[in-house]
């Protein structure tokens, strides 16, 4: 009888907490009692003032001027990819083999689109409302007089320099978003709000003044009784039931990769790159543009291209190199006041050429994206906030008012001799992180200036774990989650290229989660928020609304789950 009472208890409890992903492309919210969260296009549109500055985020990222320097990169990151295709074998033992382009291309340009009867809609523009969310933003006319914004770009708050772009109206637009779930898909009434306790899933490399801003939109402007935050790949290993694991997060616009251990992200593994599975989606349009596409209207900057381009790229994509040959596939294209269209295509190697971006991040310079430098902790330090009175600002000041009173001391007592050449061991300064993180930076930087592939960086995060029994551990865990690279074989293919990259001393039995107690790895990290949610042991970092109005920043830091 205490058993049931206590597991009734529980579900009330998880109940009212409410476990909220925000990603570049989906928010994922719900309660921790749920089994899957609501999931919802992370984008709001709202109507343009009389004579205003038109500005509409794109679904996919915009593709980089086609000069010939660029088209001859691309062609030779997709040649590399192909010859590696040719030289592995089927799981019989048999080379793989390969329809030729031309032939693909031949039968793609004889293609002629079906017109589906009963499918024409119109434009979704008739009840005149200021303001869209959700999936309802994708069926305004992309020439209406809308703005559209994607509050979250990259990992990070979409701040830019246009009309919506300020840090008030991005916090705004999460506002309403999160507001507008919670109201009428969870169903929860503004005056209940204080009932209810929210987590929030924060990137693993994250910028404190913006951490200070979802505390603020949590618990001041939405009005949650109390929240506490925890990084996406913390809570990844407590959603995969892992105790321990590399963990290689592939969103739609980020990738990032560190080593998490007893619920503590170790924050020199940390690296995060500016590519995900939007610019893969962009490398596959490419490559079916040269094998002669046949919806030959498609324009990668309207939404309803970008969400159908995506929709292939998910439908089609594989890393099975037992497919060989081209596939016939088919397809149905229908935008508002327009026709219902199906399209028959083939495709060939196209299929697996652009996963592998990932890998070969030469194609991924169509979007610009294999030329940004990869993010670690370090680098992404905020600026000094006044609430903080131990942020990096204060740390490098008194290291250096330390280091010179140590130095004054030493001179006077005699024990420095050679004032030009002060003992090393006195520098206490945060300047040598930042200038470690930058030569960390570099690691993740070919010779040419762009990034490594998802294998190396790896291996490159795994070696700044602090000890060989730690990296020992990593290399025999690497799990995988996030909806950027969600293909058949491609754990396979991580694996083999780490196998023959991982240093002898390692090289012990590897496995590599993909898909944890069969879940879809999107969610894995909300499920790990809500598991984590409902242990005794986070009792202690509940942080209420009026703590975080008396204490700001301070009690973030003292509260928080990870090194800050």
């Amino acid at each position: 009888m205490s058993a049931v009472k206590d597991q009734s208890e529980h579900q009330n409890h998880a109940q009212n907490i409410i476990v909220i992903h925000p990603g570049s492309h989906y928010l994922r919210i719900g309660r921790a009692s749920d089994v899957n969260p609501v999931r919802i296009l992370h984008a709001i549109a709202r109507r343009r003032k009389p004579g205003g500055e038109t500005h509409r985020d794109g679904l996919l990222p915009p593709v980089v001027e086609k000069t010939k320097q660029l088209l001859q990169e691309l062609e030779d990151g997709r040649l590399q990819i192909t010859h590696t295709l040719q030289s592995c074998v089927q799981s019989n033992g048999q080379r793989r083999y390969a329809t030729p382009p031309q032939q693909i291309a031949a039968f793609n340009r004889r293609s002629q689109p079906e017109v589906l009867p009963d499918g024409q809609t119109d434009w979704y523009d008739k009840d005149g409302r200021d303001v869209v969310i959700g999936e309802d933003v994708l069926q305004l006319n992309p020439t209406g007089e809308y703005n559209v914004h994607f509050p979250i770009r990259r990992g990070e708050l979409n701040l830019h320099a246009g009309v919506g772009g300020s840090l008030f109206a991005v916090m705004s637009d999460l506002q309403s978003i999160w507001e507008h779930v919670l109201h009428t898909r969870l169903e929860i009434k503004p005056s209940d709000m204080k009932h209810y306790r929210a987590v929030l899933v924060i990137p693993d490399i994250y910028n404190r003044a913006h951490l200070r801003e979802y505390v603020t939109l949590l618990l001041n402007q939405i009005g949650f009784g109390c929240c506490f935050l925890v990084q996406d790949h913390v809570a990844a290993t407590f959603g995969a039931g892992l105790g321990y694991a590399c963990v290689v997060d592939v969103g739609d616009g980020k990738t990032s990769v560190s080593c998490v251990e007893d619920g503590i992200s170790h924050p020199n593994t940390r690296v995060r790159f500016d590519y995900g599975g939007a610019d893969v989606t962009q490398v596959f349009y490419w490559l079916l543009q040269k094998c002669a596409f046949p919806y030959r209207e498609c324009n990668e900057q309207m939404p309803l291209d970008g969400v159908l381009l995506r929709r292939l790229k998910e439908d089609f994509g594989h890393v099975n190199l037992d497919v060989c040959g081209s596939v016939e596939k088919s397809f149905t294209v229908q935008h508002p006041a327009t026709p219902k269209r199906q399209y028959t295509l083939q495709v060939g190697d196209e299929a697996m050429v652009a996963p592998l971006s990932i890998f070969y991040t030469e194609l991924l310079a169509i979007t610009g994206a294999n030329r940004t430098a990869p993010k670690t902790q370090n680098r992404c330090s905020s600026q000094p906030h006044p609430e903080d009175c131990f942020d990096a600002e204060y740390i490098r000041e008194t290291g250096r008012r330390n280091k010179d009173n140590l130095e004054q001391s030493a001179i006077d007592s005699g024990a420095l001799a050679n004032t030009d050449a002060p003992d090393e061991d006195l520098v206490v300064d945060g300047l040598e992180q930042e200038r470690e993180a930058k030569s960390n930076d570099r690691d993740y930087l070919l010779p040419s200036g762009q990034l490594v592939g998802l294998d190396q960086a790896v291996i490159q995060s795994i070696e700044r774990c602090p000890t060989d029994e730690l990296k020992r551990k990593m290399y025999s865990c690497i799990l995988i989650v996030g909806g950027g690279i969600k293909f058949a074989g491609i754990a396979s293919w991580l694996q083999s290229q780490l196998a023959r990259k991982i240093p002898a001393a390692y090289r012990s039995e590897q496995s590599i989660v993909s898909s944890p107690k069969d879940m879809d790895p999107e969610i894995t990290s909300w499920k790990g928020a809500a598991v984590m949610s409902c242990l005794e042991s986070v009792v202690e970092l509940w942080l209420t609304e009026p703590e975080w109005t008396r204490y700001g920043l301070r009690i973030l830091r003292e509260k928080a789950v990870f090194m800050w």
